[in-house]
């Protein structure tokens, strides 16, 4: 499964992912990051494990509307969401390991919300963008 860039034209799909309760996992990131540049090939790799999930990057310069104001204090930093619950949320060192085993217990079952999350809710800021 290849990664969605998050641009203006295709946030819908984004939403319908969302409304359907399929799991999103985002990468929010700035191009002129090296180490977001450096991580992009371990997310199409991430998509290609779990071809039952949607991946999506999303530059947070470029899409600053929808981002809004997520604090994001570094670089890479995932959200994991499944319709309005937001599963995890932070910044993870760059290791692909590390990542496929986050993905993997987070979206185990049905999502807990992870504490504060509400803040981080890919739905409702793209309704609100």
């Amino acid at each position: 499964m290849s990664v969605l860039v998050l641009q203006p034209g295709n946030r819908a799909q984004l939403s319908q992912w969302l409304d359907a309760g399929d799991w999103v996992v985002a990468c929010l990131c700035a191009a002129w990051c090296d180490t977001c540049r450096a991580y992009r090939d371990t997310l199409d790799e991430l998509a290609a494990r779990h071809p039952d999930k949607r991946f999506v990057w999303i530059d947070i310069e470029d899409e600053a509307d929808v981002v809004g104001d997520i604090d994001v204090e570094n670089f890479p930093t995932l959200l994991m969401q499944r319709g309005d619950t937001v599963a995890f949320f932070g910044t993870i060192l760059p290791e692909m390991k590390l990542a496929d085993r986050l993905i993997q217990a987070q979206t185990a079952g049905d999502p807990k919300a992870a504490a504060g999350s509400e803040d981080f809710n890919l739905r409702l800021r793209l309704a609100e963008a």
